[in-house]
């Protein structure tokens, strides 16, 4: 039943992901990720909205996996991004949350140019589209 609720979730939030994107995006200056930075903010005030009201659960809640594990998941991956970052620095982990902002954003670059470097060297497009 898990599985289920996050794959649907997950279905969900990657089809909105790509219509509100890609209506955004029209709107856009050439050259811009309009669309993806909006999906990304709007996806983090949903995760916090969700987060937040099924935060005293204490049993495991089909809506809280829904929600924020599928719906959330599939809608933009920032948003768990930003859910981790907003927890350790809750807790005090300003360190730490300082180490995975910076390891999530270098590390993560760094391997889509390696990837598409990767692509280069055997013959892909050498863009994205």
């Amino acid at each position: 039943m898990i599985l289920l609720l996050i794959a649907l979730g997950g279905a969900a939030g990657s089809v909105l992901r790509y219509l509100i994107g890609g209506k955004v995006q029209h709107f856009a200056p050439h050259g811009f990720p309009l669309g993806t930075l909006f999906v990304n903010v709007v996806g983090c005030l949903l995760i916090g909205i969700f987060i937040r009201q099924f935060m005293n659960v204490q049993t495991h809640n089909h809506m809280r996996t829904l929600l924020v594990v599928g719906f959330c998941g599939g809608f933009t991956t920032f948003s768990a991004f930003s859910m981790e970052t907003v927890g350790l620095i809750e807790g005090g982990e300003y360190p730490r949350a300082f180490a995975y902002i910076m390891l999530s954003v270098l590390l993560c670059l760094t391997a889509t140019f390696a990837g598409m470097s990767v692509m280069r060297m055997m013959g892909g497009t050498g863009h994205a589209r």
